[in-house]
C-alpha cells in the first residue's frame, strides 16, 4: 500500500480544519494521478494510526470525500478510489509536485488593459496621505445616509421594491436626482433621460462602449483623466490629445481636428480639469458647443466635482444648454459623500439611455436598491443641501490655508495657480527638482504624480487645517534634503 502518511499533508498550525487537510491532500493525490480510480484507501481506524489524529477525523474527512464523489465507502468492507474518475497520469509519490493552479496564466490570449501607473496606493495608513481629491467624511452626512439605509431594510413597503428598477436605478433616486439637476444645474430633463451607475467611472465605461469603435477618434484634454482615456482605447478607437491651458482644453485645436479627421467623441472636464484643476472658460464652453453641432460629435462632460466652486458660482454646464442632444452629462455621489458610495449618474436622450441600461445589465443587473432609497430620501428632504453649504465653506477655508502654505513655505520648490474649485490644488516642482525624488524622500503617501509634467495633486478637502500643517512640514523636510 501507498505511504498515506506521505501523501497527506497535516499542518496542526493551521487553521484549516484537520479532516480538510486530509481530504484536500486525498483530491490533490487523485487529480495528480497518485491515486488511481478503484485504488482502494486505508480504513478509517488505520489511517488514524499513520496520521497520529483520532479516527473522527479521518472518518469526517472520508464523508466530505464520498459526499463529493471523490471515494466509494463500503461500510466494513473497503473504501476505494471512485471509478468514475478520469485516469490521470501517475505521479511518483516520493517526488515533489508542486502545484501550480492559479499560479499559471490563463492558456489562451486575451485583452490587456494598461495599469493606471499614475496612482500610488498607500501602503501604511500611519501617515499622513496626500489624496488626489476626496471629500472629507467626518463633514459627510454618511451616518443618516446609513441609518435611512437601516430603517428602509426593515420596511416591508421597501423591501418589496428595493431591487425593481435597479438597472436604471430606481424611480425615486431618479425623480430627486432629476429635480436636483434641473434646480441647481438648469438641465431640461426628465427621469427619463438618467440612469444611476456605479459612480462616473461606469458611465463613462458604458457611453464608450456603445459609442466607440476602432474606426473611431477622441479628443481629450493633454494632461487628461488616465481611466478615461484608458476606456476609449480599450474600445479600439484612436485617442488624439489637445493641449490643456488655464482656460481649459484649446478649442481652436479641436477645431484644427474636426478638419482633418472625423470627431466622434470629446471628454472634457468643464469645471477644475483634471487634473490641472483650470476651469473651462465661457468662450471655449459656447465654441465647444458649436463645433459639436456642426461637426456631428458627442461630448462626455464629466462633472464630478460642479458643487466645489468657490469664488463665484459655477458656471451652468454644458448640458444646461440647446445643444441638440450632443451632450452627455456625468456626475457622482462618490465626491459628495465618500469615495466607497459608488453613486454616480449619466443624463442623456431618453433611447441612449435605454441601450446603457440594457448594456449595463450584461455586467451588473443593478445598483443597491436599498441605498438608492436612503440617497433619494437625503436629497428630498433637503439634508444634500445642507451639506453641500457646509462642506464648500470649510473646503474654501481649507484651499485658501493650503494656498497660504505653499506660498509662505514650499515658494522655492513649487509653482501652482490656485484653482476656482475643486478638492486639490495641482502642484509643480521648480526645476532642478524632480517629483520621482520628492517620492523617494519624504515620509507622506502622496497618491497622484505626473511625471511628464513634474506636478502632483495635492488634495486639501480631506484634511484638517492642523493635517495640512504637518503635511507641508513633511514636503519641507523632503525638499531640503534634496536640495
Amino acid at each position: 500500500m501507498l505511504p498515506f502518511e506521505h501523501i497527506i499533508t497535516i499542518d496542526k498550525s493551521s487553521n484549516i480544519a484537520l479532516y480538510r487537510q486530509i481530504s484536500i491532500s486525498i483530491i490533490n493525490a487523485i487529480s495528480d494521478g497518485v491515486l488511481k480510480p478503484g485504488a482502494h484507501l486505508p480504513s478509517s481506524r488505520e489511517l488514524a494510526k499513520n496520521l497520529a489524529v483520532h479516527r473522527k477525523t479521518v472518518i469526517a474527512a472520508y464523508e466530505e470525500l464520498q459526499s463529493q464523489d471523490w471515494i466509494i465507502v463500503e461500510p466494513r468492507k473497503y473504501v476505494a478510489v471512485s471509478n468514475f474518475i478520469p485516469i490521470l497520469k501517475a505521479q511518483k509519490w516520493n517526488r515533489p509536485f508542486v502545484r501550480t493552479g492559479y499560479g499559471k496564466d490563463l492558456p489562451i490570449s486575451y485583452k490587456k488593459s494598461q495599469p493606471d501607473v499614475l496612482v500610488k496606493i498607500a501602503e501604511r495608513f500611519d501617515k499622513v496621505l496626500i489624496d488626489d481629491g476626496y471629500p472629507d467624511i467626518r463633514l459627510s452626512p454618511i451616518d443618516d445616509l446609513l441609518k435611512t439605509y437601516r430603517t428602509f431594510t426593515n420596511r416591508k413597503t421597501i423591501s418589496k421594491i428595493a431591487n425593481i428598477g435597479t438597472g436604471q436605478g430606481v424611480l425615486k433616486l431618479r425623480e430627486q436626482l432629476a429635480n436636483h439637476l434641473i434646480e441647481s444645474r438648469g438641465l431640461t430633463m426628465g427621469v427619463e433621460h438618467v440612469l444611476i451607475t456605479h459612480g462616473a467611472q461606469m458611465s463613462i465605461y458604458l457611453a464608450a462602449q456603445l459609442l466607440l469603435d476602432n474606426s473611431s477618434h477622441v479628443l481629450v484634454g493633454e494632461p487628461n483623466y488616465p481611466l478615461a482615456n484608458q476606456v476609449f482605447k480599450d474600445t479600439g478607437a484612436s485617442v488624439i490629445s489637445v493641449s490643456v491651458d488655464e482656460d481649459g482644453i484649446d478649442t481652436d485645436a479641436v477645431e484644427a481636428w474636426c478638419k482633418l479627421k472625423k470627431i466622434s467623441l470629446i471628454y472634457v472636464i468643464p469645471h477644475h480639469h483634471y487634473p490641472t484643476t483650470v476651469t473651462l472658460s465661457v468662450e471655449r464652453r459656447m465654441k465647444l458647443l458649436a463645433l459639436a453641432e456642426q461637426y456631428g460629435f458627442v461630448i462626455i462632460e464629466d462633472d464630478y466635482d460642479y458643487d466645489y466652486h468657490y469664488t463665484s458660482s459655477p458656471y451652468l454646464p454644458l448640458a444646461s444648454s440647446n445643444h441638440q442632444g450632443h451632450v452627455i452629462y456625468i456626475g457622482s455621489f462618490s465626491k459628495i459623500l465618500d469615495p466607497s458610495i459608488r453613486i454616480g449618474f449619466m443624463v442623456a436622450p431618453e433611447k441612449f439611455i435605454a441601450q446603457c441600461t440594457a448594456y449595463r445589465k450584461i455586467i451588473d443587473v443593478g445598483g443597491d436598491g436599498y441605498m438608492q432609497h436612503a440617497l433619494a430620501e437625503l436629497i428630498k428632504e433637503g439634508e444634500l443641501n445642507r451639506y453641500l453649504k457646509k462642506a464648500r465653506r470649510c473646503y474654501k477655508i481649507r484651499r485658501d490655508y493650503l494656498d497660504q502654505l505653499l506660498r509662505d513655505r514650499l515658494g522655492n520648490y513649487t509653482y501652482f495657480s490656485l484653482p476656482a474649485g475643486g478638492m486639490a490644488i495641482w502642484v509643480r516642482l521648480k526645476p532642478p527638482f524632480l517629483v520621482n525624488d520628492l517620492l523617494l524622500n519624504c515620509s507622506l503617501e502622496i497618491v497622484r504624480i505626473d511625471e511628464t509634467q513634474n506636478a502632483f495633486r495635492f488634495g486639501f478637502a480631506s484634511l484638517s487645517e492642523n493635517e495640512l500643517d504637518q503635511a507641508v512640514s513633511e514636503l519641507v523636510k523632503a525638499f531640503k534634503k534634496m536640495a
